[in-house]
C-alpha cells in the first residue's frame, strides 16, 4: 500500500498522462482510493500503519485536486515531462497588449450603464479563449511539443488570473 506514495498522480488513478481526462472517471477512482486508504479504516492498526494511511490519504487528496483542476493538471503534466514551469513566460508583445486591454475592459465596468451584462460578455469571451487554449495545450502535449505547450500554459495562467479578477469584480458589482 505504501507503494502508492511513489506513484505519480496519473499512475495513482490508473490514467494515461494526458491533459484531457474524464473527470467522472477521476472522481470514481478517487472515491475508491479514499475507501482503501482512509485513516478511519486504520483506527485499530499499529501507529506506523496509521501514519502511512494518513500520508496516503493526503497524497490521494493532493493528486485528485491537482488532476481535477485544468491549470494545475497542465502544470503537473509539464513537470512530469521535465519542463520547468517556474521560469518567466516568453509571451509575445501582442498577447501582453491583449491582456492589458482585457484588464482595462474589466476595470471600466464600474462606469458602464449595465456593468453586469458587460461582465457576462467578458466572461463568455474569456471562457471561449480558455477553451481554445486548453485544446491547443492538449494537442501540443500529446504530440510532445513541450516548448509550445509551455507557451500555451503561460497564456492559460494569464486567463485564469483574469477570470479570478472577473469573479472579484462580479462580487463587488453585486453588492
Amino acid at each position: 500500500m505504501s507503494s502508492l506514495l511513489t506513484q505519480n498522480f496519473y499512475e495513482l488513478f490508473r490514467l494515461s498522462p494526458s491533459y484531457s481526462i474524464d473527470n467522472g472517471e477521476l472522481a470514481i477512482r478517487y472515491r475508491e482510493l479514499q475507501q482503501t486508504v482512509h485513516p478511519d479504516r486504520f483506527v485499530t492498526a499499529a501507529d506506523a500503519e496509521r501514519r502511512v494511511s494518513m500520508q496516503l490519504a493526503a497524497h490521494v487528496n493532493e493528486a485528485y485536486q491537482t488532476l481535477k483542476h485544468p491549470l494545475s493538471r497542465a502544470r503537473y503534466l509539464l513537470e512530469i515531462y521535465g519542463v520547468n514551469t517556474d521560469h518567466g513566460a516568453n509571451l509575445s508583445n501582442d498577447f501582453l497588449v491583449e491582456q492589458m486591454e482585457l484588464r482595462e475592459r474589466l476595470e471600466n465596468l464600474v462606469g458602464e450603464s449595465q456593468p453586469l451584462v458587460t461582465l457576462m460578455d467578458l466572461r463568455d469571451d474569456l471562457e471561449n479563449r480558455l477553451r481554445d487554449l486548453q485544446q491547443t495545450f492538449a494537442s501540443h502535449v500529446d504530440s510532445k511539443e513541450l516548448d509550445l505547450a509551455l507557451c500555451v500554459f503561460n497564456k492559460m495562467q494569464f486567463f485564469y488570473r483574469l477570470q479570478e479578477e472577473l469573479d472579484q469584480k462580479e462580487e463587488q458589482l453585486s453588492e
